[in-house]
């Protein structure tokens, strides 16, 4: 039966000399059937608690919990359901295989996961230095929400130079302890990419004397993991909605924090407090979704390419923000080559015209939904100004070229001639 009593079977990482790939590992790492009478997959726990051997087995755990023995609020058994549980553990487990990370932690929602994390790490004071443009509400959370505690902010464009990048945290510093450096890349809905190898070495020119450097947080939803491993390029952090490419399928919502240690036990301890870990049931489904995601990533990041190569072309078309279409020596491209291992299969879209144009476009749509979301086995559509950045005041809109004819499109694994022929119709009908 499943116990805290005893640690799981480990599962080999490696033969011999051979070390096994996260596709590989995805079908049974972190999970001993031994422990769930031979189960080939791991059941659902649905229990709010567990319960411990000896007393002092609960002194201890808790001991971990509350931080009085070290690690973080990690226990070393099972708890309480808002803490931990087996279905989220072997979730964590598994999704730091994809970026060799050293420590993950799963929350209820992506905006959860970048709410406590933030929550974690600023002190009233303190300044946030984030990339734009950001989603719409983890820029809400940073310029609107931890304003009113007392936090600063100051924002610098994705694509921003290593000298920018210099002046960016010099500007910052002048205000302040930089408690966090915040990153979205490719930026949504735009696209485009951040440079965090300069991040990095801005950072450390800026703060290389300090005893602790401010952690380098990237939401990596839009590639990652498989065509983006932003901690390789000197991130602590990589956030994930992982209701994304992750889940895969449109039906649930998560996310998740990948990477430093150090950083992911202080977001662990907040969470420990304040709740908002992954429920067992989405847990478990996305263990059943991982099993597929380099499956999916790449029959639809496939599929992206044969459907962009057709729009690019087409007269209605002003242009289209495809990370494997971008002009050979520019900055973006050097990004690229430096930090991506594949395009991607949600691109920005901007028609001839305005939001009327836009609207046509989506309102005659066949096969691809007209939704918001991306990352799904379904090819989604939306028009980010007037849905999901909405609440983005105009000219902020107006600055990140967030217009009304931008349309943000996600490849899902249908068939691309089909995906072409549904656009090519809506387009007659711009």
């Amino acid at each position: 039966m499943p116990s805290s009593r005893r640690p799981p079977r480990q599962t080999p990482t490696t033969i011999g000399n051979h070390k096994l790939k996260p596709a590989t590992l995805m079908m049974g790492y972190g999970f001993d059937p031994a422990l769930s009478e031979g189960s080939l997959k791991a059941p659902i726990f649905l229990t709010s608690t567990f319960v411990f051997e000896k007393a002092a087995d609960g002194k201890r755990f808790f001991e971990g919990i509350t931080g009085k023995r070290p690690g973080g609020g990690t226990a070393e058994g099972l708890v309480y359901s808002r803490f931990n549980g087996p279905n989220q553990e072997i979730l964590e487990d598994r999704l730091r295989i994809w970026e060799d990370a050293e420590s993950a932690l799963t929350f209820s929602s992506g905006m959860t996961a970048i709410a406590v994390l933030l929550l974690a790490l600023v002190r009233p004071g303190d300044v946030v230095i984030h990339s734009g443009p950001l989603y719409a509400a983890s820029e809400t959370i940073i310029d609107k929400i931890l304003p009113q505690f007392g936090v600063h902010f100051v924002d610098f464009p994705a694509g921003a130079t290593r000298e920018e990048l210099d002046d960016v945290m010099a500007r910052a510093k002048a205000k302040g302890r930089v408690a966090v450096i915040y990153l979205e890349s490719p930026a949504n809905p735009t696209n485009q990419l951040v440079d965090v190898e300069a991040v990095h070495a801005a950072r450390q020119a800026a703060f290389g004397d300090q005893d602790e450097l401010p952690p380098i947080a990237i939401d990596n939803t839009f590639l990652g993991p498989l065509w983006a491993k932003p901690l390789e390029q000197g991130a602590d952090i990589s956030v994930y909605s992982l209701t994304k490419y992750a889940g895969g399928h449109s039906d649930l919502v998560a996310g998740a924090l990948v990477g430093k240690r150090s950083v992911i036990d202080k977001a662990r301890m907040m969470r420990n407090v304040m709740g908002g870990i992954c429920d067992p049931n989405t847990a478990w489904m996305l263990l059943r979704s991982l099993e597929t995601l380099e499956l999916r990533m790449t029959k639809a990041g496939e599929s992206a390419a044969k459907v962009c190569a057709f729009l690019r072309d087409h007269p209605k078309v002003e242009k289209i923000g495809y990370l494997g279409f971008l002009e050979e020596g520019s900055r973006q491209a050097d990004i690229y080559r430096r930090h991506c291992t594949g395009a991607g299969s949600t691109f920005s879209l901007y028609l001839k015209g305005g939001e009327k144009e836009a609207f046509a476009f989506l309102d005659n749509l066949s096969i691809a939904h007209l939704a918001v979301s991306l990352g799904g086995t379904e090819t989604l559509a939306s028009a980010p100004a007037a849905m999901t950045h909405l609440s983005v005041p105009d000219e902020r809109k107006k600055q990140l070229d967030i217009t009304d004819n931008l349309l943000r499109i996600s490849i899902g694994v249908e068939d691309p001639d089909d995906l072409i022929a549904d656009f090519a119709n809506a387009l007659d009908a711009v």
